[in-house]
């Protein structure tokens, strides 16, 4: 808008500046001739602003009567009208998981009824005339809780509106009597405020008159969001049906999606991993989520001891001349692919693997209802590789829709069982940890321990079609950023731990390594930069075990020159920050790689510290807030992360940096046990509770949710409550909630 603002007031003054200047070099009947034509030109040029009174001027802001109509972008009652939908769905999402369940109530809507559904992301919509929703239509809320009970980015103006008392509807009220409604929240049983968002949202529809459909559902990612849905949604749709009038068996199964094989296209425009027409065509502009950055990797190196039977990456993104900025605090999203083997076994199981490089067009059947997830066209090797997610467990319900298409009755009553029953589900598939290739081959007989070929592998005729609608698109894994800009204004760090470990074998399924899809790319990586072979390591049982081999050269050779690597990032915001003030006491609990952005903390720190110095002298941090770091790993000599690093760090802030450490296997406690962060918080208490209480403190957490997490927050209020005078449950838990309140407590921490 600036630029356009700008262009307008300089074709304004251009002008008087022509006149001006023409006037130093001729007669003044010239200028009353040359003066009398510039006029002429401007009466005609805008003739339509000066003589067309009876036409209104258009304005960025359109009449109430005016936004109301068809023609109003943000009128979703409107655009239902017109295309005769009786379900409008909005989602509140940060990763879209959210926007993936809203999109299979509206699937399924129109495959059990027949009912069209506008599904809505709500930062795109108006929420005014949400009580012009006719009778017989229905409002869905699918609703994740982010953070610590905040609402998603795009769901922060909904909240505001439902409950902001003075927010009225277009019938001047706060009234949505016989609204029906459905709620389906998206939440994690290990932080604090579980599902918080939508119970928000149902308490706020109830209090102005809307009527739930059912009960409200609430999916939990610490143990199965999938049959927490699953669960819930068949008892819904029954009541469904009863509060709607309408009954099951309306609908059809139709696809979302057409694909066909196209036989001529210019090679250059197909798209073979590229996330976005920028980046295909090689033009610059912004980086973000939508368009991520292949940034250089400068360095990448082990973090563990040779000896130990585990990896931890430190990585170091070059993003000079991106445009990308950073904070301390903010998450790095880095984009993955599947591994070569998982690619080829599906390519085998769908019998693709001699055509995946055939170029595919797909159109969506009902843009409303699913868009096409990633660039078109593209090819069907390109799809399995770059886009979507065939990584991950196989869900129970695509396993029900995938059996029909079964190669041997056999193989159709294995899928079958396993989408019924829901124990058998989690035996064979949860615990087993299969992918969806993995269980079509074991339900065709196939051995998913071979190296899958054509020849060994039974072809599925599942339509591809269905594979774009059931597998989820592939998102970018996040990272906490342990550097500073401060300090580093060129790249970005992260701090990488490698997650492998193995399945629960069954009487079906063997026992077999499982490896992070995220992780075990971005290894890859550092193998490759440094010039190292892909290990093969021995298990405790005597197998070898290869790590995941990655196509890492990228899409058309982009990510790969003769001596760089690269891969597509973006950068994600974050409120988890320091506080302005350094006079203020921090707090800092990250066992593991919860240290992250702990590091980037400490190099804020130490840059503030380098100005200070320099412009007040050597006792320029002396009224400075100490800042303690509480640390845990196994062993010093093993995972001991960034051990050349701290007393540095000390060394450059005078002594107001303290370093806490648990190695908990190897100091323990007189009884034997083993020492964690928490212990060393409590020998701490006193410097801890008068850092909170008298010098307002702040206070961070990051690491894992379900124990750590919560057990340093226990801690804290046994802390605060016996400074207090009282007890952990009452007053401690009060200052804890306070701390909270005040963003004086923060988590940056995951499940």
């Amino acid at each position: 808008m600036a630029d356009d603002s700008n262009a307008t007031s300089g074709f304004h003054s251009a002008i008087p500046l022509a006149l001006s200047a023409t006037g130093m070099t001729t007669s003044s009947s010239d200028v009353v001739v040359l003066g009398l034509g510039v006029v002429l030109a401007g009466l005609y040029l805008f003739k339509d602003q000066l003589f067309a009174t009876s036409k209104p001027r258009i304005t960025p802001v359109a009449s109430k009567s005016a936004v109301n109509g068809s023609g109003n972008p943000r009128d979703f009652v409107a655009k239902m009208k017109d295309g005769k939908k009786r379900l409008v769905i909005f989602y509140g999402s940060q990763t879209g998981t959210a926007e993936e369940y809203a999109i299979r109530l509206a699937k399924e809507a129109k495959a059990k009824f027949g009912l069209s559904s506008l599904v809505c992301d709500p930062e795109e919509y108006d929420f005014e005339n949400l009580d012009e929703l006719p009778a017989d239509c229905a409002a869905f809320f699918v609703m994740a809780t982010y953070g610590e009970g905040e609402p998603t980015d795009n769901a922060v103006q909904l909240m505001q509106n439902f409950e902001d008392e003075s927010f009225e509807f277009s019938g001047g009220s706060r009234t949505l009597n016989g609204l029906k409604y459905v709620v389906f929240g998206l939440g994690n049983k290990t932080y604090e405020h579980y599902n918080v968002i939508g119970r928000r949202v149902d308490a706020a529809l109830t209090a102005m008159g809307a009527v739930r459909i059912g009960e409200r559902g609430e999916g939990d990612d610490d143990k199965s969001m999938e049959e927490d849905y699953l669960e819930w949604k068949d008892t819904m749709w029954e009541a469904f049906a009863a509060a709607m009038g309408v009954e099951e068996g309306q609908g059809g199964d139709t696809p979302d999606f057409v694909v066909s094989e196209l036989e001529a296209h210019a090679p250059e425009k197909v798209y073979l991993g590229e996330y976005s027409a920028r980046a295909l065509t090689k033009t610059k502009g912004i980086h973000d989520a939508k368009n991520p950055y292949a940034a250089p990797i400068n360095t990448a190196r082990e973090l563990f001891a040779a000896h130990s039977d585990r990896n931890c990456v430190h990585i170091e993104f070059n993003t000079e001349g991106s445009g990308i900025t950073y904070q301390h605090g903010d998450h790095l999203g880095v984009w993955p692919i599947n591994p070569d083997l998982e690619v080829n076994r599906l390519l085998c199981t769908l019998g693709l693997y001699d055509n995946q490089d055939a170029v595919i067009g797909i159109e969506s059947l009902d843009p409303a209802l699913a868009k096409v997830p990633f660039p078109v066209p593209t090819t069907y090797g390109t799809v399995l590789r770059h886009y979507i997610d065939i990584n991950a467990v196989a869900g129970r319900q695509i396993l029900g829709s995938l059996a029909k298409f079964a190669p041997t009755p056999e193989a159709e009553a294995f899928l079958k069982e396993l989408n019924t029953n829901k124990e058998k589900y989690y035996a064979v598939v949860a615990e087993g940890c299969l992918k969806l290739a993995e269980v079509l081959q074991l339900a065709a007989g196939n051995d998913i321990k071979q190296a899958p070929t054509p020849g060994n592998t039974t072809k599925w005729s599942i339509p591809f079609d269905l594979i774009v609608s059931a597998i989820p698109r592939l998102q970018p894994r996040y990272y906490s950023i342990s550097s500073s800009p401060k300090l580093h204004p060129g790249t970005i760090h992260a701090t990488v731990v490698v997650l492998k470990h193995e399945n629960i074998p069954s009487e079906v399924v063997t026992k077999k390594w499982v490896h992070g899809l995220g992780s075990n790319f971005l290894l890859n990586l550092k193998h490759a930069v440094n010039g190292e072979p892909t290990p093969i390591y021995d298990t405790k049982d005597g197998e070898r075990v290869s790590v995941p081999a990655y196509l890492i050269e990228g899409p058309r050779g982009a990510y790969k020159t003769e001596t760089t690597y690269k891969a597509p990032i973006h950068v994600r915001r974050s409120t988890f920050r320091l506080p302005t003030n350094p006079k203020s006491p921090v707090i800092m609990i990250g066992p593991g790689t919860g240290v992250a952005p702990f590091r980037g903390f400490i190099q804020e720190r130490i840059a503030l510290a380098r100005r200070a110095i320099e412009k007040n002298g050597p006792d320029a941090l002396n009224d400075w807030g100490r800042i303690s770091l509480f640390y845990g790993c196994r062993r010093s000599d093993e995972d001991f992360l960034y051990s050349d690093e701290w007393e540095q760090y000390k060394e450059e802030l005078k002594g107001k940096f303290h370093l806490h450490t648990a190695f908990s296997r190897e100091k323990f406690k007189p009884d034997g046990s083993k020492i964690y962060v928490q212990d060393l918080i409590w020998e701490d208490r006193e410097h801890i509770a008068q850092a909170i209480l008298e010098g307002k403190g702040y206070v961070y957490i990051c690491g894992e949710a379900k124990n750590m997490a919560k057990q340093v927050e226990e801690i804290l209020a046994k802390i605060l409550g016996e400074a207090k005078g009282g007890s952990a449950e009452v007053e401690g838990a009060a200052e804890v909630k306070l701390l909270k309140e005040r963003s004086r407590l923060m988590l940056d921490v995951w499940s």
